[in-house]
Order: structure tokens, then C-alpha cells, then sequence
């Protein structure tokens, strides 16, 4: 089977024995070269609940089909990579979703590496089984599973919100050891653009990040952090606070109500700002193809 990962530390070292060229970014791996891109391309998921057996459906979505349909759009785009953020499994983190979901990811192994962190739904013993590497770096936070993965040109941080697998209300908690690692590598990387990646939402709601005032507190003061991406809600939008743009991404298993779309977003990132485009597989295509321009602050 080949790597969903193209290069990660293990496999970097390998290939250094071989004599191949790769590149060293203040300390971490970066699969993406030494080449420094105008635009670095990202396919962006979320919400996926793949479930083991792909005939499985819920309020009339097959999240088995629609994430096929989901890998073919995304290998023919052909982004640098893809991140999904977390509610990777149906509903308990079966082994078998994660087996049937790297059944569905090997079509893209040989062209775009794949990043994924953990929602409320999932189980981090059982996904990590079944993806032990990942792109980038593990950060060593306890307990939880957090990815740094160096681009010539920006950063990009994975955090882990899952606390409770399957229960109501399916909040969400980054914890205080994450939060003070992320406020320490925040203070220490002030180099270049970070970008942040984590499952549950910012809001007040119940089952919404439980320590998301904290978060932000960290985060939004902290200038280089240009944009938080995240999904749970299976609702497509973006908000700013103090310039800082929090985008929602939309669900690729299903949807809650009839007037959201089904799908994942293209995201061109640059230094200055983004473009993001919708891509629906299901549910509502009333914006499928819509573009939205981001600017990052200053």
C-alpha cells in the first residue's frame, strides 16, 4: 500500500540515508521542498463520519460515497495538501472506519499528503493505529494528538479537541497543557504566518470548545496567527475577531439542514491573504464554486 504521507520525520531520515535532498525548517520536517511557492494550495475537510460499512446512510447521506467523491474532486485539483478537522469516524471511532476511510484516502497517496485531527466522534487509539505518521511533526503534548507541519512560507498547527467520544452534549477541550504548549510555540515562532486547525467550534454553545474563551486569548492577541479553521457544526461560514478570521467548514458526510451545502473548501493561501472556493458534493449546491477572498491582518 503506498504512504498516505509522503514525507514524515521517519521516512525523512530514509531518504536522507539515499542521498536525496529534503529540507529542515527551524527544526521540523517539511515535506513540501525547498522551493518557496507564491501560494501554498490546501484541500480542507471536515466532519467526514465515515462509517465501516459503506452502505450506511443518515438523513439520506451516504458519507462512505460522498467522501469518494470527495477524494476524486480533491486528486484531480491536485493541492499540496489536505486537512481534515476531526469527526473522521461515524459515530464511536470503530477500527473499521478508520479502515474503510484509508481505503478511501489511498487514491491520493502518491500526489497529496493527508493531515487529520480528532473530533467527538473519534477514538485517538484507535485512529492512531490505523494512521501512525502523519505529515510534519508530533508535538509532544500528553494525551492529545497535535501536528506542526513547516511550509517555506507559513505554518500550520493540528490541535486535538476531542475529550469525550459519542456523548451529549459532544463538547469539546483542548485542556490546559495544549493551551500552554500552543501559547509557548506561539510566543517562540513569530517568524511567518500560522495557521490553526482544531474540530470543535468557538462559540457558547454546549457543544461547542470548552475552553474557547482561553483559546482565543491566546490566539488573537498574537498577530502572526492569521486564521482558525475548524468544523463540528456542519455549517459553512467565516467571522473575524480583531482581523483574525474564523472559518467553519462545512461537513462532508452530511448536513443538519436543507440550505447547507455538502462538501469541502479549496484554499489558495498566500502571504497576504486567501481565496477560498466551495466544492459540494451533496446537500445544497446553491454556492457551489462561490469564492471568497480573505486579507490577513497586519
Amino acid at each position: 500500500m503506498p504512504y498516505l504521507y509522503p514525507l514524515n520525520r521517519r521516512r525523512f531520515l530514509k531518504v536522507m540515508a539515499g542521498g536525496v535532498a529534503a529540507v529542515m525548517v527551524t527544526g521540523f520536517v517539511s515535506p513540501f521542498g525547498g522551493g518557496r511557492k507564491e501560494v501554498f494550495r490546501l484541500a480542507l475537510m471536515s466532519d467526514t463520519h465515515v462509517p465501516e460499512d459503506p452502505e450506511n446512510a443518515y438523513r439520506g447521506f451516504f458519507p462512505y460515497r460522498n467522501l469518494r467523491e470527495g477524494v476524486r474532486q480533491v486528486r484531480e485539483a491536485a493541492p499540496d495538501l489536505l486537512v481534515v478537522t476531526g469527526d473522521l469516524a461515524r459515530l464511536e471511532g470503530h477500527p473499521g472506519d478508520y479502515r474503510t476511510m484509508r481505503d478511501l484516502l489511498v487514491p491520493l497517496a502518491s500526489k497529496v499528503p493527508v493531515a487529520m485531527a480528532l473530533g467527538n466522534h473519534d477514538v485517538r487509539e484507535n485512529f492512531l493505529k490505523a494512521f501512525p505518521d502523519g505529515p510534519g511533526d508530533r508535538m509532544p503534548v500528553r494525551g492529545k494528538y497535535v501536528l506542526v507541519i513547516e511550509h517555506p512560507m507559513m505554518r500550520l498547527v493540528l490541535l486535538d479537541s476531542l475529550v469525550f467520544t459519542n456523548l451529549a452534549p459532544a463538547l469539546g477541550l483542548l485542556g490546559k497543557a495544549q493551551r500552554e504548549w500552543l501559547e509557548g510555540f506561539l510566543r517562540d515562532h513569530t517568524d511567518k504566518p500560522v495557521f490553526l486547525f482544531l474540530h470543535h467550534t468557538l462559540d457558547d454553545s454546549d457543544g461547542s470548545l470548552a475552553d474557547a474563551d482561553r483559546f482565543l486569548r491566546i490566539v488573537t492577541p498574537s498577530r502572526h496567527v492569521k486564521a482558525v479553521f475548524y468544523g463540528h457544526s456542519h455549517v459553512y461560514s467565516i467571522q473575524q475577531q480583531e482581523g483574525l478570521h474564523l472559518v467553519n467548514l462545512p461537513a462532508m458526510g452530511y448536513n443538519f439542514r436543507e440550505k447547507d451545502p455538502v462538501g469541502w473548501v479549496e484554499a489558495g493561501l498566500s502571504a497576504r491573504g486567501a481565496r477560498l472556493t466551495l466544492h459540494t458534493v451533496a446537500g445544497s449546491h446553491a454556492r457551489n464554486g462561490e469564492e471568497i477572498q480573505l486579507n490577513w491582518r497586519n
